[in-house]
């Protein structure tokens, strides 16, 4: 009992360990997490899972797996096939077979496999799965397209790599006892169809159940969960690995039902998917034994070379041959396809049963099947960003300012902000009131910003500040509230006072965002002051010309809004607290005109008079 409590804690803290690190470095997390459980556990032996968890070891990771698929497909929306489905589709119906065709050559030719473990192994070898892909593209900045194609292509192909295992491993059984592939191959499809079709009806009876209140709110995630465990188990009593099929279709099905109850569940799917991709990296790496590696020659890093530049690329440049997708798109697709949890589980499990049918190299697989998630999943992480460079699909590198609501101060701030070279996108419902920000050239997006289709037409990636300011402060709070969970609640601001939670006419701090400037200006005093012809001006830092000496020559009434890092990062002055200014940073500030009043003269003078006390600057 002490052992298996010191292994769920150990896995807690690397796992999210590693996530934390990688935030912080930029380097892959999955690559830390990786070296992290193989540390902990073959290595220094801290851990051993396997003897912590025996049998049910297996079973945890497997659902564990059924759980990150369905979270995956609940992202997966029907209206991006209007703008990338030839790319999807092509992956997946031409993909799938010719990446089981040429990886099976290569595990026949170049790994020295024999042909029945070749064949099964590259049916596994399919899957890209989204507990790699997904933290990847987190954490790059790939533009929209070849993200989403990624996405899809990872979280559709996880269980039909699966299936293709399924398939091989059943038709090789049938061939021990005489039988022939028209006799397995239906009775998979079939179990496979029936999987889909439950996995479906799952999603149908929650879609159902929510929105008339069958389900009370606070059992509605347990109800959730309950249902997806339950279907991929119930699947799996059908077809081997089926139950993979039916968490798909569930996730997807209920994505495309617009249940808008389960909006409210999004940020704890987003944990529960956080914590076991990596819960399940740092078991999985921790349970590698030395002995796997034993097989482990000049041929099977010739298989890794050959599945990272030839069978890959083979793979997508035929399958997108003739398409719409861009070549250099075609060739970012080419090279990223790292592996991850379900080649290693899938691999695990077919290893045995191979063995039991006479096939020694079964054996291999579980050792080779690392290599292949450790070999793609670094060369794949550490160059995501400089192949996306090099291929020009790299979106914005600097974090981008998102502003909700066209006004002449949102106009002026996103025009002030487009000429620092931050990314920055105006959204507003009206045509008329985008009109002066299109004139200046500075983009901008018209649509309700709540509305769901917004983040399906509108890449809001590059976006990692809000600033919430259209004419109605409840609906700032709103937008706020909505997009907190997704940016962070540090990162998203609002024009108004702080709240104050013992007033009730104020709204509570719970929902609004930051409160723009020291002073907390509403929207009504921020449009004032545009009327008197209060602009937006920028200062630039450095060692000789510091805080103090920009405020000296700014107006008195002047206001900081933000600093702008070297790095793009962005750091806003708010009721709460005020970032240290260094050399080198930006300062943006609202300032009236420049008129020398005898009051601002006085005040400067007695600031100058005055003992700066220190070299540490004060809060604006």
């Amino acid at each position: 009992m002490e052992q298996q409590a010191l292994v769920i804690a150990l896995v807690g803290v690397l796992g999210i360990g590693a996530q934390w690190i990688a935030w912080r470095t930029g380097w892959p997390a999955i690559v830390l997490m990786l070296a992290a459980g193989f540390l902990a556990g073959p290595v220094l032996g801290i851990m051993n899972p396997k003897a912590a968890f025996g049998e049910i070891l297996e079973p945890m990771i497997s659902i564990g797996v059924a759980l990150i698929l369905f979270e995956g497909g609940l992202s997966l929306d029907f209206r991006e096939l209007r703008k990338y489905g030839e790319g999807v589709w092509r992956l997946v119906l031409f993909g799938v077979p010719l990446g089981w065709f040429f990886g099976s050559l290569a595990g026949y030719y170049v790994a020295g496999l024999v042909w029945p473990v070749a064949i099964l192994f590259a049916g596994i070898l399919v899957v890209t799965g989204p507990t790699v892909v997904i933290p990847l593209l987190r954490q790059s900045a790939v533009q929209q397209r070849p993200a989403a194609l990624l996405r899809w292509e990872a979280i559709v192909n996880d269980p039909l790599g699966a299936l293709c295992a399924v398939i091989a491993y059943e038709y090789f059984r049938a061939t021990v006892d005489g039988g022939t592939a028209f006799e397995v191959v239906p009775e998979i499809a079939i179990a496979a169809g029936l999987s889909g079709l439950f996995g479906y009806a799952a999603a149908w009876v929650i879609a159902f159940a929510f929105p008339r209140g069958l389900v009370p709110e606070f059992l509605k995630v347990p109800v959730l969960l309950v249902a997806v465990v339950g279907t991929f188990v119930l699947c799996n009593k059908i077809e081997h690995e089926a139950g993979l099929v039916a968490v798909t279709v569930m996730g997807i099905a209920l994505a495309n039902m617009h249940v808008s109850s389960l909006r409210s569940i999004h940020p704890f799917k987003q944990n529960i998917a956080v914590l076991l991709v990596s819960g399940i990296f740092i078991l999985l790496s921790a349970s590698l034994e030395f002995e796997d590696m034993r097989f482990f020659d000049w041929r099977s890093g010739a298989f890794l070379l050959t599945l990272l530049f030839v069978v890959r690329p083979a793979t997508i440049l035929l399958s997108l041959l003739f398409s719409k997708v861009p070549w250099n798109e075609r060739l970012l697709l080419a090279w990223i396809a790292p592996r991850g949890i379900v080649l290693v589980a899938i691999c695990g499990l077919f290893a045995l049963r191979l063995s039991d049918l006479g096939y020694d190299d079964g054996s291999i697989l579980i050792g080779l099947s690392f290599a292949v998630v450790v070999a793609t999943i670094v060369a794949h992480g550490f160059t995501i960003d400089i192949v996306a460079r090099l291929l020009k699909v790299k979106g914005a590198e600097r974090p981008g300012l998102l502003i909700a609501g066209a006004t002449p101060w949102t106009v002026a701030l996103a025009r002030q902000m487009h000429e620092l070279e931050t990314p920055v996108m105006l959204v507003d419902s009206s045509w008329t009131r985008l009109k002066p920000a299109r004139a200046a050239g500075i983009p901008t997006y018209h649509g309700e910003i709540l509305n769901e289709a917004t983040e399906h037409n509108l890449d809001l990636t590059p976006f990692q500040n809000l600033v919430a300011a259209t004419d109605n402060e409840a609906y700032n709070t709103l937008v706020c509230s909505e997009f907190a969970p997704e940016i962070g609640t540090d990162r998203v601001y609002q024009l108004g006072d702080a709240a104050d939670d013992d007033d009730p006419r104020k709204l509570p701090s719970t929902l609004r965002g930051r409160a723009l400037f020291k002073s907390g200006l509403s929207v009504d005093d921020v449009q004032q002051r545009q009327l008197e012809g209060w602009v937006f001006r920028r200062t630039k830092l450095s060692e000789q010309y510091g805080l103090e000496d920009a405020r000296d020559n700014l107006p008195e009434s002047a206001n900081m809004l933000l600093l702008l890092k070297p790095d793009g990062d962005l750091a806003f002055f708010t009721h709460a607290a005020a970032p240290t200014p260094e050399p080198g940073d930006t300062i943006v500030s609202f300032s009236p005109p420049r008129t020398k009043t005898a009051e601002d003269q006085a005040a400067k003078a007695a600031r100058k008079k005055s003992p700066r006390g220190g070299s540490k600057p004060q809060p604006a």
